[in-house]
């Protein structure tokens, strides 16, 4: 009991968040396209990887990368080249500011969690989650479910809780800057009881969905199911697509191209 208590206020604490590389360097670099940063935390001792490239120990920080996607591994801190994989996923550092990458691992994919916090050209601040549909609670009031933009959330510091029914809360305090959009693509755990609840169907027949209208006028469309999979291609509203498999809220379908992803099911809507 004692230990589930202590794993259920690790991941209800406060993660304090400041994604500058210092206010007046994001001004005077933002529009040269010259660097981006990345921070990468864990609350396991791991290894970390950029581009299948051994970078350190976490928690790890670089302030001179090149703008653009990187893949983000975290193995075990071994000394051995088969170490195990703890967690693998995508990160976006966009010109001028620092990318925060935090996990908290756990033996089992589905109690793990942990977010992608990143700045970049926009206003407010745009939430993903995995499952999506969750709860938003900005300063403690619901602003909606996600994945959500909040285009008029004012400049300052903010308290994040995104929450779901039967998975672990996540809690981040973080800025929103003037002529910046705050990015946070949040991966929730699954209570250890709820585990059973998380099947994965493959659909039989030829089934059909139609892309929903979207903040952004596009769905990206990922490698795996999740908000942290590689971007492999973007859908539109209206667009038609075959159905190929469902998951907690993820669908895999057939692009036009005949390449497979998976994109949120908040945004498509199955044809009858």
């Amino acid at each position: 009991m004692r230990k589930v208590l202590l794993s259920i206020l690790l991941f209800l604490s406060v993660i304090s968040i400041f994604l500058q590389l210092g206010s007046g360097y994001i001004k005077e670099v933002l529009g040269k396209g010259i660097k981006a940063g990345i921070r990468v935390e864990s609350n396991k001792s791991a290894k970390v990887f950029l581009n299948n490239e051994e970078k350190g120990p976490a928690p790890y920080q670089e302030d001179i990368l090149k703008p653009g996607d990187y893949l983000i591994t975290l193995k075990e801190d071994v000394a051995t080249d088969s170490a195990k994989i703890l967690w693998e996923g995508y990160a976006r550092l966009n010109e001028g500011t620092l990318t925060i990458v935090i996990r908290d691992l756990a033996e089992k994919k589905e109690v793990s969690s942990g977010e992608v916090i990143s700045l970049e050209k926009g206003q407010g601040a745009l939430i993903t989650s995995s499952p999506s549909g969750a709860e938003v609670f900005v300063d403690g009031k619901l602003s909606g479910r996600t994945p959500i933009a909040l285009p008029d959330l004012v400049e300052g510091e903010h308290q994040f809780i995104i929450s779901k029914e039967n998975f672990l809360k996540r809690s981040i305090r973080s800025k929103v800057i003037n002529g910046l959009s705050l990015n946070l693509s949040v991966d929730l755990a699954i209570s250890e009881p709820d585990l059973t609840r998380l099947p994965t169907t493959p659909i039989s027949s030829s089934q059909e969905v139609t892309i929903k209208a979207t903040p952004t006028g596009f769905l990206r469309v990922r490698e795996t199911a999740g908000a942290g999979g590689r971007e492999i291609g973007q859908v539109k509203p209206k667009e038609t697509y075959v159905l190929l498999e469902e998951t907690p809220g993820w669908v895999r379908i057939r692009l036009k191209d005949s390449k497979e992803g998976w994109v949120s099911s908040s945004y498509v809507q199955k044809k009858q």
